[in-house]
């Protein structure tokens, strides 16, 4: 329980700062502390009130389920309303950082390939379920 609740008040808001991040180009750096601040706040408001018995989720994995939700929502209404009242940065500061912003300049050998094994979805891929199945085999 003490792990769901430390996600609750961590892994909420940084999921919600990256995802608005990383699709909006006009997101700031303030947006994102503001938004992370808050939501970690928010989470560990809601959780703080439901151990004084002023919000009742009757479980507390019920209790870390709503902060999760509170924050997640907290941080994405804060970093929406700073990132409107903040200076945005230009696009070229941002190409390769953004979704849909991508760098001309930057080298990309994805096409050629690699040749070591070890790379290879494929041989991993065929590693992995043959190693699954060596594994499970003799708990059958």
């Amino acid at each position: 329980m003490y792990l769901q609740t430390l996600f609750s008040f961590f892994n909420a808001p940084l999921f919600a700062t990256f995802i608005i991040g990383l699709f909006w180009r006009r997101m700031t750096a303030w947006a994102g502390f503001w938004g992370l601040l808050s939501g970690t706040l928010a989470a560990f408001a809601s959780y703080i009130l439901f151990k004084m018995g002023v919000l009742n989720f009757g479980t507390e994995l019920n209790a870390t389920f709503w902060g999760a939700g509170t924050a997640f929502v907290v941080d994405t209404l804060v970093s929406i309303v700073v990132t409107l009242m903040t200076t945005p940065k230009p696009e070229n500061e941002l190409r390769g950082l953004v979704y849909g912003l991508s760098d001309a300049s930057i080298a990309d050998d994805a096409l050629a390939g690699d040749k070591a094994w070890y790379r290879s979805p494929v041989v991993l891929g065929v590693g992995a379920i043959v190693l699954g199945a060596v594994l499970y085999i003799p708990f059958i």
